[in-house]
């Protein structure tokens, strides 16, 4: 019987002792869409991309959007988005720090420290090593500081937070424009618009020296059919 004497790793006696069978086919891995390019991906540095994970913990008590911009198997941007918790914050402070510098695998087994970040990191895993990326199709990728063009003007995560219940119905809190001041009703009692107020602007002309009851009302705004309402009630009190 034929031995592989070369071969470098221990075999057990019944391995030891078969004939060899010669390898025929062997077409490499399917290339993945990135960056504009097509890459038959063997190494971590063969990974290029910017793409986005979410992740929750055990209890599900909180979330995580974690968000990466990866050239050549290194992260080179972070972003990590939380909602829910309020020790994941601080985890999160952590996470975008350590991050930028490793390898998508240094990260991955890397304790992130919350549940639900560890999640958002493997879950980006997987969609970046099959080349399910934002930028599989982008010539060149994104650019370091896609992560903020995310966050757009105010550099604040988008957050909605509506509250309801059978009894009194819906309250809007917080939409992506901001924070909710006012709700707009009709003559039946239905929502037809709201009220809010941008923090991130609002926070923006004061440090630029407005008043705050000045930068208040300049960083305030309105959406639907708002102004036609016959009743309007603050969704926090009424």
């Amino acid at each position: 019987m034929s031995k592989v004497s070369e071969f470098p790793y221990a075999m057990s006696a019944e391995v030891e002792h078969q004939c060899v069978v010669k390898k025929g086919c062997d077409h490499g891995p399917a290339p993945l869409p990135e960056e504009g390019k097509w890459i038959a991906a063997k190494e971590i540095s063969d990974i290029s991309a910017y793409t986005h994970g979410v992740g929750w913990c055990a209890p599900q008590q909180g979330a995580c959007k974690l968000s990466l911009n990866v050239k050549n198997g290194i992260i080179e941007e972070a972003l990590v988005e939380t909602i829910g918790c309020s020790d994941m914050t601080h985890s999160a402070a952590m996470a975008a720090e350590i991050l930028p510098g490793k390898t998508i695998l240094e990260a991955l087994n890397t304790d992130l420290v919350c549940d639900a970040i560890n999640t958002a990191m493997r879950e980006l895993f997987l969609q970046i090593v099959y080349g399910r990326s934002q930028s599989a199709f982008s010539e060149g990728g994104l650019v370091i500081g896609a992560g903020l063009e995310d966050l757009g003007k105010g550099a604040r995560s988008m957050v909605g937070t509506m509250y309801g219940t059978r009894a009194k119905g819906v309250r809007y809190l917080e939409m992506t424009e901001g924070y909710c001041t006012r709700m707009a009703l009709d003559a039946d009692d239905q929502v037809i618009g709201y009220e809010f107020v941008s923090l991130g602007k609002m926070t923006d002309f004061i440090k630029k020296g407005l008043e705050p009851n000045e930068a208040y009302q300049k960083a305030m705004g309105h959406y639907g059919r708002f102004d036609e309402a016959v009743k309007y009630i603050d969704p926090r009190k009424e």
